[in-house]
């Protein structure tokens, strides 16, 4: 809730500010909030792991979407995609870096005892609740795919 809180105020301050890009933004968050709060089976606050996934899932969105616009050589678009990715990338917690996300898949890769890229499932598996919300799932993959290819 105290997410939902903070983006109401920030589009109180985005409004008075006159901030276009900001709002679109802020408003898109703040409505994907609300769709999770209403989906079925859902409680009525949300915790911060799922608000994580919805922010990190808008943000998907707007990457994928400004790929698009970019390959379609559509500069107005893919700005406006870019900008309401940067709003919402404000609210996810810090994302680590390349290196930090290989250390962290090695350190997995020797717990699971992993000797393949048959083993990548298992990885998977425990790097992605590590790294819930910390790193983009595209990039783990990528990562681990690497480092089992090297074994």
């Amino acid at each position: 809730m105290a997410l939902e809180n903070t983006i109401n105020q920030d589009i109180k301050a985005a409004m008075l500010a006159k901030n276009e890009a900001r709002l679109r933004g802020l408003r898109a968050i703040k409505s994907a909030l609300l769709l999770a709060k209403t989906e079925k089976g859902a409680t009525e606050t949300l915790t911060e792991e799922t608000e994580v996934k919805v922010l990190q899932k808008l943000v998907k969105q707007r990457k994928e979407s400004a790929e698009i616009y970019l390959q379609q050589n559509r500069q107005d678009l893919y700005q406006i995609e870019k900008e309401e990715q940067d709003v919402i990338e404000e609210y996810l917690p810090k994302q680590l870096s390349r290196e930090e996300i290989v250390a962290e898949v090695q350190r997995v890769v020797q717990e699971v005892g992993a000797t393949s890229v048959k083993d990548m499932g298992k990885v998977m598996g425990l790097i992605n609740q590590r790294l819930a919300g910390k790193a983009d799932g595209k990039t783990i993959a990528e990562v681990v795919k690497e480092q089992l290819s090297a074994l």
